[in-house]
């Protein structure tokens, strides 16, 4: 409830609610950045079901550009529609609602201020899926200014031969970004000739890949969650001359986190393709949580269900994430 508070000449104002303790401490974390990026991080943490917890449950939708529209839609054709997500996200107390140009711009209007926006600047497509991927810059920070956004997104692939070209890419959009007050979301999945399939999602290269999007200036850093395996021959010898905790999905989920400046970077965890068993899910949210996760981003496991299935189940995510379900 808002606080009516005095103010000089005896006119008295509503008090806008203050943000949580845990909200305060993560903000501190960002100590180079100016009021206005401080704003909209806190929009991100404010906003949702999870409002206020540290916590964030993100919906994404770019996987209609990343993997074709009916691999993405068919199984639940109402999300052809851009306007379904924004009333997914709406309905299911997502915190963000991630998507590229085309998507924000096809209800961002009709949804203004009603759910942060995220607009992803760079995009990949399946036509020439190339061993070496590098993804194509399709949107610009003054187009997320436009749109009303908190932040922007980017995806960057450590591994590829090309991610050069994306840090750089990257360092300069989230230069630009900062500057205009917006949040930068980094997108890190592993992927190259040079990485084995079983290495993409391996701890040590998984960790690694949330370090340098650190690094990179991300605020919030998305990562795929780790398997047990360990792909480098140097990193494994340091694996086991630390005698770092591996063999459970929290442990190692606290290891990805702890890569991540000791914990002062928000890093959340891909939800990966729709998995028809919910309770799977569930597992892993219980496992992010306990081992310091700060949440998901999960898209075709919310848009690929139908509408009312879909909220019922994110619903479950987040008393997960709050403590509610243990």
């Amino acid at each position: 409830m808002a606080v009516a508070t005095a103010i000089p000449g005896g006119v008295t104002r509503a008090g806008a609610a203050r943000n949580t303790a845990r909200v305060q401490e993560i903000l501190s974390w960002y100590e180079s950045d100016n009021p206005g990026t401080k704003t909209n991080l806190a929009r991100l943490l404010n906003s949702g079901t999870l409002a206020g917890t540290g916590k964030l449950v993100i919906l994404p939708v770019d996987q209609g550009f990343e993997h074709g529209p009916a691999r993405s839609f068919a199984v639940n054709p109402p999300a052809y529609d851009p306007n379904y997500h924004f009333e997914l996200a709406l309905d299911a107390g997502f915190n963000a609602y991630a998507a590229p140009l085309g998507f924000l711009e096809g209800a961002a209007s009709r949804h203004a201020g009603e759910i942060p926006l995220i607009l992803k600047l760079n995009n990949h497509e399946v036509l020439h899926d190339e061993p070496d991927p590098l993804s194509a810059v399709t949107g610009t920070v003054q187009e997320a200014l436009r749109l009303g956004c908190v932040a922007v997104g980017f995806t960057i692939y450590p591994g590829s031969s090309q991610s050069r070209t994306m840090y750089e890419e990257l360092r300069a959009l989230a230069e630009e970004a900062k500057r205009h007050g917006l949040v930068v979301v980094v997108w890190s999945y592993p992927r190259g000739s040079s990485l084995s399939k079983e290495g993409e999602t391996a701890l040590d290269v998984v960790a690694y890949a949330a370090h340098i999007a650190a690094q990179l200036g991300g605020h919030i850093i998305k990562v795929k969650l780790p398997t047990s395996h360990i792909e480098q021959p140097e990193a494994q010898k340091a694996y086991t001359k630390a005698a770092v905790p591996v063999a459970t999905l929290a442990e190692r989920v606290r290891h990805v986190v702890q890569s991540a400046f000791n914990g002062r970077r928000i890093v959340i965890f891909s939800g990966g393709a729709k998995k028809d068993n919910d309770e799977a899910i569930f597992e892993e949210a219980r496992a992010i949580r306990d081992g310091g996760g700060f949440g998901s981003i999960m898209g075709r496991n919310s848009f690929q269900r139908p509408h009312d299935h879909a909220v019922k189940f994110i619903n479950t995510i987040m008393k997960i994430y709050s403590g509610e379900l243990k």
